[in-house]
């Protein structure tokens, strides 16, 4: 019997590895698509024309257009990841067999330069794989709920190089005493789960960057930010800013989705397309997910007058919320961090002009407050801020994090 349960084990090792792994090569081949998509569509093909200002209004607008009419054919996608993890648990499963039109309806918005992440698409994609090994794999029959959990987790841990988010954001959502009859799976094989299929998923991650050249340059890093009286003062005012801007988010998709529910299909698209390309021929920064463009904002922030990166701040939220109720779909994460960013860049200028350390602090709490009002989970929060915050402000995040959601936990 013991002979049994460790070669089950080690079976569940191998299969989580190998799970991990295709999951991994399939985000790299993803990102790779969309990189040269991007490419095209925005350097070189405005640079063969003369890269004249109303570039960005015809190829947004032409992008909407498509897209519409792919989502009008092909169906809703790329879908949320509350609505993916919904469909599994209602169906019991989801349409893999769909698997390329998933990853065309993903990469659409983003080559066309959507203010949206990718992490919404490529957890429909990774969950549509789970579902597919689930239904074709013995080893992994009867336990969809549960893998299409690890393929949210080895998703997001990959997108954003962080295996601590992801690993979080799994386990902050999972309830051992209800699952574990159901799924046959005890708390210990569902941890090494976990661990496997995300260390293997971002190991071919990285491989395939260090043979290939990397897809992603990621968020850039902050440099460590000491905090000290007068930042410790701030504190609060730090926190209720980017608990506003949180709840402005929450807020501005409520106004997005009413009006996308009034809006025929096509037409939506082609309108927010066309709002974009406006929108991103005066200011570039709101276009794309924010990554590229928080490199140029921590390096020429001090250019910009303090109400003008708070305006930008609400403005990328307003864009965002537009795009992805309105059919330009896509995640939120990415541009919810640098809206957040230029939002406490924003207010450290009006109190210490031109610091770079008060300015990382700011950026800091503000963003761990603004994602705390609809995450609620502190640890996947503060290992998502990692991204670019150094981890030895690990604990004020976390604090600004917790204070957050408890500030907000009974909000309308």
């Amino acid at each position: 019997m013991e002979k049994t349960k460790i070669t089950n084990k080690l079976k569940l090792i191998l299969f989580c590895a190998i799970l991990g792994s295709v999951s991994g090569a399939v985000l790299w081949l993803f990102l790779r698509l969309v990189h040269f998509g991007t490419e095209f569509l925005w350097s070189k093909l405005p640079s063969a024309v003369g890269s004249p200002i109303w570039y960005p209004i015809v190829a947004c607008t032409v992008g909407g257009a498509i897209i519409g009419i792919f989502r009008k054919c092909f169906g809703d996608y790329p879908q949320s990841m509350v609505t993916v993890i919904g469909t599994v648990k209602k169906t019991g499963t989801y349409p893999y067999r769909k698997i390329i039109i998933l990853l065309i309806a993903a990469a659409l918005p983003l080559i066309f330069g959507s203010s949206v992440g990718p992490e919404a698409g490529m957890v429909g994609v990774m969950v549509a794989l789970g579902c597919w090994v689930n239904e074709n794999v013995k080893f992994a029959k009867d336990n969809t709920d549960f893998y299409s959990k690890v393929s949210v987790a080895v998703s997001l841990s990959a997108l954003f190089y962080s295996p601590l988010f992801g690993f979080f954001s799994a386990v902050e959502n999972e309830d051992v005493s209800q699952t574990e009859e159901k799924e046959n799976i005890d708390s210990n094989s569902k941890l090494l789960v976990y661990g496997v299929s995300i260390a293997s998923s971002l190991g071919i991650l990285t491989l395939l960057n260090q043979l290939f050249g990397k897809v992603s340059e990621g968020f850039p890093s902050f440099e460590n930010a000491q905090p000290d009286k007068w930042d410790i003062a701030m504190l609060l005012v730090y926190l209720i800013c980017g608990i506003l801007l949180g709840l402005f988010f929450e807020k501005s998709e409520m106004w997005f989705e009413k009006l996308a529910e009034k809006t025929p299909p096509i037409l939506s698209e082609l309108l927010a397309g066309l709002v974009l390309g406006c929108v991103v021929a005066y200011l570039p920064v709101i276009q794309f997910s924010g990554e590229s463009q928080m490199a140029v904002l921590m390096n020429d922030y001090a250019k910009y007058a303090p109400l003008a990166m708070i305006g930008i701040a609400f403005l990328k939220i307003l864009i965002t919320n537009m795009c992805i109720q309105m059919g330009l779909k896509g995640g939120h994460f990415f541009p919810v961090i640098f809206s957040a960013v230029c939002l406490g860049y924003g207010i450290s200028l009006f109190v210490f002009p031109l610091s770079a350390a008060h300015a990382t602090f700011a950026a800091a709490i503000t963003t761990a407050a603004t994602l705390s009002v609809s995450m609620r989970k502190p640890l996947a929060v503060t290992c998502l801020l990692f991204l670019c915050f150094p981890v030895k402000m690990g604990l004020w995040i976390f604090l600004a994090a917790v204070l957050a959601g408890q500030m907000t936990k009974n909000k309308l």
